[in-house]
């Protein structure tokens, strides 16, 4: 057999449809890669969506944003020094985009103005932060994105 530039061509077009191929393959069966929506329940989130952008126009109007502070021994969460701390429930849920095996929420009970998540709780990378919280029957929520 005569090795010639149309062997040549030819050849490279198998080796890179090879390679295509393989890669295809071993995109859609490595179990790390998996393609879910970003929660589970998307779109009956979407049609409450209106009530949070109330709640955080709410808090930005009447100054009771949550202020968010990374420090070396976690993330401290300021809430507002004009409140009865004891008054102030809710919930805090943290969000990892890149696994959804991270997410967690946490009840927020204050005996301060202050409140830390500590690092050994963060693994490293990118997480949100929603505090929704109610105070004498108002909704506020905060929300912040950090990168550890």
């Amino acid at each position: 057999m005569k090795f010639n530039w149309g062997t040549g061509v030819f050849l490279a077009f198998v080796a890179f449809m090879s390679f295509i191929l393989y890669f295809v393959i071993s995109t859609l069966t490595d179990s790390d890669l998996n393609y879910d929506l970003v929660t589970d329940d998307y779109y009956k989130k979407e049609l409450g969506y209106q009530k949070e952008i109330n709640a955080l126009t709410r808090a930005k109007v009447l100054g009771m944003q949550v202020q968010f502070e990374e420090t070396t021994e976690g993330v401290v969460l300021t809430f507002p020094e004009k409140i009865d701390f004891t008054k102030v429930k809710g919930t805090m849920f943290l969000y990892r985009p890149s696994d959804k095996h991270l997410d967690f929420e946490i009840p927020i009970s204050l005996s301060d103005s202050h409140l830390l998540i500590p690092n050994n709780r963060l693994k490293d990378g990118r997480w949100d932060i929603n505090v929704e919280w109610t105070y004498n029957g108002e909704t506020f929520l905060s929300k912040k994105e950090i990168s550890l």
